[in-house]
């Protein structure tokens, strides 16, 4: 980090510091609990005690949810724009090597951020609300830079070429213009700019440079980063080491390993209060380098007064009380471990199971016999599969209404008879060595459960050709008195209602993309299975009050298994059997090292 920016920093830290600490304390037991509260306010006054994925369309166009939104872009604008206009001023004011306090540069911004209520600034937000957070740069609000794409949207992206290059492309296209845009809230607050004149003045000032200033962004993110692991892998091996020491952990031990814990969760609080204002001083001093370059005039911002305010001295304050608090905490949690009162064993009240997603579908071509094999093999709980209706009533297990991407052939399942299907190839598509595997029907995949002993998890896919489908589904799981060790499942809350007209003992999960609100009220699923990024405590909480499950699809990834297994989901389906078993395995057993560091990031 270049001795520039280290000055604009240190110059005025302890402001810096001050408003950002009250800054993110404020939006996190204010703001953000209050905007949850209008939003479950909106969704009830508009007459929606849950969202899901098929009435969200219809809950998006309605009027007073349209409203809805604009004020919340509206707000999310004006909080994300105060933050970093406050960075920039109290930035600007080292610069010029002038003391600031917290009130006089909040003050400041307040005023150059209502401007974005005028017409002419009307495109300032979607700089701030979409182009910075969607690059996780690490420079905007920390309220806003925690989108992402669900799981299934991304591994859906990541399996189609075309949809890859799309977003790649995309990716690119955003990155060119975000660095064309760089120095447009600078313009916007230090200048008094609107919009459009911030505009041309960035994409000037950036001329040439654009490759420079990516690379001089890049390298001071990661240089907050190894500073935050170098902090955290110091403060674990003084644990390990003092564990080791002291054996037992008497009193002085948890005292000691205490302070370190506090050390560890001080050096994380310090570094995502900097993160923003370090990146910001970054993006500064190249402002001010490439204006000096193009001989561009500095516009100072005046400050009327170089007094401390009482904020900030409060806020010193309360550093000492929290961290008076932390260490009484820290030692009782620390003395309870000591003494065995905190069990190091954890197994949970319900048993997570592992679903094979379209059978072990990463080594085997999905929804086939050799895929269920394989989920077996492998020692999966369940194998969740599709089924759809031929054209002459026959249950196959495909997941494509159309048999193009799988078998090659460009027909409709309601197109064909069973006999038809039958002759098709769907190995072929995954790997050669698999060329000649069938289709299966639903009654095979229930005889091969039966043998082994394997749950099913059977969705049920309505194309609206099918004659009696529910019906012919529960029938033949009846038929192979399964009812017990299979769940039948849609995406289509209709279908679930129509199984129960059937048969109302046979259990059903209601598929969901999005979980919003009281979904327990949809009382024709016995149970819920949630697309992950849904799945909430609360979501939890609720589902499992009502004595119901709660399924979470499709994790892939060891941090979002792991996430689920603290959330305490009933079952994960995954096209990763291994990994999700290893990884609930693991779970079962902790320790105070893998506990202190959990604590620590669940704090932030």
């Amino acid at each position: 980090m270049s001795k520039t920016v280290k000055k604009i920093l240190g110059y005025n830290v302890k402001t810096l510091l001050a408003f950002e600490f009250v800054y993110k304390l404020l939006s996190t037991i204010i703001f953000v609990p209050l905007f949850l509260s209008c939003f479950r306010w909106i969704t009830k006054f508009s007459g929606y005690s849950y969202l899901t994925f098929e009435n969200f369309l219809s809950f998006l166009i309605n009027p007073l949810t349209i409203l809805f939104l604009l004020i919340l872009l509206i707000f999310l604008t004006f909080y994300a724009l105060i933050d970093i206009s406050t960075i920039i001023v109290i930035l600007d004011s080292s610069y010029q090597e002038k003391k600031i306090s917290m009130k006089e540069a909040f003050t400041i911004a307040l005023e150059k951020s209502k401007r974005v209520f005028q017409r002419k600034n009307i495109g300032l937000p979607f700089l701030i609300l979409f182009l910075i957070p969607f690059l996780n740069m690490g420079v905007s609000s920390g309220f806003i830079s925690t989108i992402s794409l669900p799981e299934f949207i991304s591994d859906y992206i990541a399996h189609n070429t075309i949809l890859s290059i799309l977003y790649f492309l995309f990716l690119i296209g955003l990155t060119i213009l975000l660095y064309r845009w760089l120095y447009v809230i600078h313009y916007f607050v230090l200048e008094d700019c609107d919009f459009k004149e911030s505009r041309k003045k960035s994409i000037h000032l950036s001329h040439g440079n654009r490759v420079k200033d990516f690379v001089s962004i890049i390298l001071t993110q990661f240089f907050l980063f190894v500073i935050y692991l170098v902090f955290i892998l110091v403060g674990v091996f003084l644990i390990l080491f003092l564990h080791k020491i002291f054996g037992n952990l008497n009193l002085f031990g948890n005292l000691t390993i205490t302070i370190i814990w506090m050390l560890i969760a001080f050096s994380f609080i310090v570094v995502t209060l900097l993160s923003t204002p370090v990146s910001y001083a970054m993006i500064s001093v190249l402002y001010y380098e490439r204006k000096k370059k193009i001989k561009e005039k500095l516009v100072p911002i005046s400050i009327s007064s170089h007094q401390e305010s009482k904020i900030s001295s409060r806020v010193e304050n309360l550093k000492y009380v929290l961290a008076i608090l932390t260490l009484l905490s820290g030692t009782l949690f620390t003395y309870s471990v000591a003494t065995g009162r905190y069990q190091f064993q954890i197994e949970y009240v319900r048993t997570m199971e592992v679903t094979a997603h379209r059978g072990a579908s990463v080594l085997y071509p999905e929804n086939t016999m050799s895929a269920f094999r394989g989920a077996q093999e492998l020692s999966a709980d369940w194998i969740e599969l599709d089924v759809q209706q031929t054209k002459d009533g026959k249950i196959i297990v495909l997941h494509d209404t159309n048999l193009k991407r799988t078998t090659g052939v460009n027909k409709n399942t309601w197109e064909l008879t069973y006999e038809e299907i039958e002759k098709l190839d769907a190995g072929s598509f995954f790997d050669k060595k698999y060329a000649g595997e069938k289709i299966p029907l639903l009654e095979e995949v229930l005889e091969f459960a039966k043998e082994n002993n394997m749950k099913l998890n059977i969705e049920l896919k309505p194309t609206g050709k099918e004659v009696d489908f529910e019906k012919s589904v529960v029938d033949l799981v009846n038929e192979y008195h399964y009812a017990s060790s299979s769940v039948i499942t849609s995406q289509v809350y209709e279908v679930l209602e129509n199984v129960k007209k059937v048969d109302p003992t046979i259990k059903t999960v209601y598929v969901m993309s999005l979980a919003y609100g009281d979904i327990t009220k949809l009382t024709a699923a016995d149970s819920f299975s949630v697309e992950a990024s849904s799945i909430t405590k609360t979501l939890v909480k609720k589902v499992h009050n009502e004595g119901k499950e709660i399924y979470a699809w499709t994790v892939n990834t060891k941090e979002n298994m792991e996430k689920m297994i603290d959330l305490k989901v009933d079952n994960i389906i995954t096209d990763n059997i291994t990994l999700a078993k290893n990884t609930i395995y693991e779970s079962k057993t902790s320790n105070i090292i893998q506990e202190y560091i959990k604590f620590v990031n669940q704090l932030f």
